[in-house]
């Protein structure tokens, strides 16, 4: 898929984005770059390939060091809230946006 200068200008146009014409020309030939990349890719073979559902699953010899899940710090809900316009059960109220 390759865009042409009349593509760059309508996307430009819909992005509200004023090129100068060699911002354009540049424009396309980055886009168009990339866009060859993307083929690149799609071509490759991979109907063999199984998804790896965590990038870590290779990598069984890697141990994830991860943090206990402690309180480190205190409560202040009720500090936080008292300069709210409106509390109830902890949580704030807030006017309806959307009806």
């Amino acid at each position: 898929m390759a865009l042409n200068q009349e593509d760059i200008t309508r996307i430009a146009r819909l992005a509200r984005l004023e090129l100068l014409p060699e911002e354009e020309s540049r424009m396309m030939n980055q886009i168009n770059d990339f866009f060859e990349i993307v083929e690149q890719i799609s071509a490759v073979d991979t109907s063999n390939i199984v998804p790896l559902a965590h990038p870590v699953e290779l990598l069984t010899h890697i141990q994830l060091r991860l943090r206990e899940d402690i309180v480190s710090e205190a409560d202040n809900r009720e500090a936080n809230q008292r300069s709210a316009p409106a509390v109830e059960n902890g949580l704030f109220l807030v006017p309806r946006v959307v009806e």
